[in-house]
């Protein structure tokens, strides 16, 4: 079988395994569609977290980044993992003594304010679909190489698949269902990387071949990479560019926005007892930390065959996969100079660059640019679409609850129906679909750089509110909402200003300070902070009774069975 008959096997038998465990786990009330009957496993919900969490930012974009960034990278790897401290520490156990459906559901009993809440609804919607623009455009990117379609048919597709069974099983589906994606997309990372590894240095370890020697060569691999990059006008791949307060900030948001995200938090609402959340943290970082370790790896494995595969290549003798891709679009090259060869250089080369590649396309052309198996290749589909589809699920499912429980049930009708509830739920996730769709189709930039924005947007409208919400009694509505409308207002008008409005002031030269886009939530977070403070501190204290319910929360007793704080 070809390429394209692999593709279809594989990926067709996985969407019948996740649409057969929706069907089968489907959501019968509305604690089944919000929280999974509070009735998951630690393992179950540590796999499905990191399912969650390692959405196509993860398997398709992340090692495309750090590919072309090389050194600058690593910011992505210590802020998305580094972020599961805090929820260890900070967060999960904390949420789940409250008993909580949903994180705007905590912050408007919290706050002891419907406005809260409405505020909180309104950030849980505008974080998600930033951040669901990136995993559709990641499907549609999967789809429109190996389905040999355009992208925006591609999110047609994905569409369709996530409306299934989103809005069918609910958190209850989708957590069963995420347990299954993991599963395939860990597999589809780890088999094309042991085979790279193998092949290039003769290691079966990946994370122990990016240290080790170049066969072809004899060279190390990072050394032989440094070279190549610095012959083609590069910067040494292994040299950081970025200034250090960038790094520290990109770094800081991205850790702050993980334990920040509603679509991660509202996992450990799903579990049975309060130290079961701590142990699925420790569970998803365990199952996390297999990708990301490996990730750096796959880069440099990616960049280097890259590199020996097409530069000072004749056009006319491009292999099979560079044709396939420049289909898509997502790859061109253009003959500047007319001597029918690609050249691929850095920004200091005497000759300027013919070939363009977009970065969230090298884990996915990885293996066919290696000459692997072509069933490996349609793995690498398979894995690509699971983890797309397993984050857009928990984020659409994030919007379907704050629409359907926080907005309608908790504010505008409190007196609806538990099945009235349920199809109100049904009927925002479908809509959420809709505007994702839209939103991988005319995305704001590629996928990682996305996910990166809705982490800011996350560290700077909920962090700080949901830690003074459990550590500090003399938080008050007024502050909270205050804080939560600045921070994020602020973060999102930086991004859109340099990233939308004037793209070519995109330079760290107009930044603040220095700061770029992806590293503003940090500021915002700091704004966030201090606006909070300051305002409760010149407002009426908070009722005896939120007093009480925060010493409640906060109290180590509990950590067998979960205290529903707010029933």
């Amino acid at each position: 079988m070809n390429v394209q008959a692999w593709t279809f096997l594989l990926v067709a038998a996985s969407f019948a395994l996740y649409i057969g465990i929706a069907i089968w786990s489907r959501a019968r009330s509305t604690k089944d569609f919000y929280v999974a009957g509070t009735g998951v496993s630690p393992l179950a919900n540590g796999m499905a977290t990191a399912a969650d969490w390692m959405s196509a930012a993860s398997f398709i974009s992340m090692a495309g980044l750090i590919s072309f960034m090389g050194y600058d990278g690593s910011v992505y790897l210590m802020g998305w993992t580094g972020g599961y401290v805090l929820l260890a520490l900070l967060l999960a156990p904390y949420l789940r003594k409250y008993g909580a459906f949903t994180v705007p559901d905590f912050v408007g009993d919290r706050y002891y304010s419907q406005t809260a809440r409405i505020v909180a609804v309104v950030c849980a919607i505008f974080v998600s679909f930033t951040y669901v623009a990136g995993q559709m455009r990641g499907v549609g990117i999967v789809f429109s190489r190996f389905l040999e379609v355009d992208v925006n048919t591609g999110v047609y597709i994905g569409m369709a698949i996530v409306f299934f069974y989103a809005v069918l099983g609910g958190m209850k589906g989708i957590t069963y269902t995420q347990v299954a994606q993991y599963c395939v997309l860990i597999f589809a990372y780890m088999v094309p990387a042991i085979f790279l590894s193998l092949m290039i240095t003769g290691n079966p370890i990946p994370q122990l071949g990016l240290g080790g020697v170049d066969q072809g060569s004899g060279m190390p691999l990072l050394e032989r990479l440094n070279g190549l990059h610095e012959e083609l006008g590069f910067a040494s791949y292994t040299a950081g560019t970025k200034s250090k307060l960038d790094v520290f900030f990109i770094t800081a948001a991205l850790m702050v926005g993980t334990a920040g995200l509603p679509h991660v938090i509202i996992r450990f609402y799903t579990v049975p007892r309060v130290r079961d959340a701590r142990i699925s943290v420790g569970w998803a970082l365990v199952f996390i930390a297999l990708l990301y370790t490996t990730a750096p790896a796959v880069a440099v494995f990616a960049r280097t065959n890259l590199i020996a595969s097409v530069s000072e290549r004749p056009y006319s003798e491009v292999p099979e996969w560079f044709t396939n891709w420049e289909a898509t679009g997502l790859l061109s090259f253009q003959d500047l100079n007319g001597d029918s060869r690609i050249q691929l250089t850095g920004p200091d080369a005497a000759v300027a660059n013919e070939l363009t590649v977009d970065p969230d396309i090298m884990v996915l052309a990885n293996p066919e640019i290696a000459g692997l198996p072509d069933w490996v290749v349609g793995l690498v589909a398979a894995g690509g679409l699971a983890a797309a589809l397993s984050t857009a699920a928990g984020l659409l499912l994030v919007v379907s609850s704050a629409v359907s429980h926080d907005l309608l049930k908790r504010a505008l009708r409190p007196k609806i129906t538990e099945r009235g509830e349920l199809i109100a739920a049904r009927v925002a996730a479908g809509a959420a679909v809709l505007v994702a769709g839209y939103l991988g189709i005319n995305p704001p930039g590629f996928v990682a750089q996305v996910v990166a924005f809705a982490f800011g947007l996350a560290a700077s409208s909920f962090f700080p509110v949901i830690i003074l919400g459990i550590f500090s009694k003399r938080t008050t509505r007024e502050g909270a909402i205050a804080g939560m409308i600045a921070g994020i207002t602020f973060t999102a008008a930086y991004i859109v200003y340099f990233k939308l409005v004037h793209p070519e002031l995109n330079t760290a030269d107009n930044w603040w300070f220095g700061i770029s886009p992806e590293g503003i939530g940090t500021v915002g977070m700091l704004l966030n902070f201090t606006l909070t403070l300051t305002v409760s501190r010149f407002t009426p204290e908070p009722p005896e009774e939120i007093r009480t319910m925060v010493e409640l929360v906060r109290v180590p007793r509990g950590a067998g069975a979960a205290h529903e704080i707010n029933a």
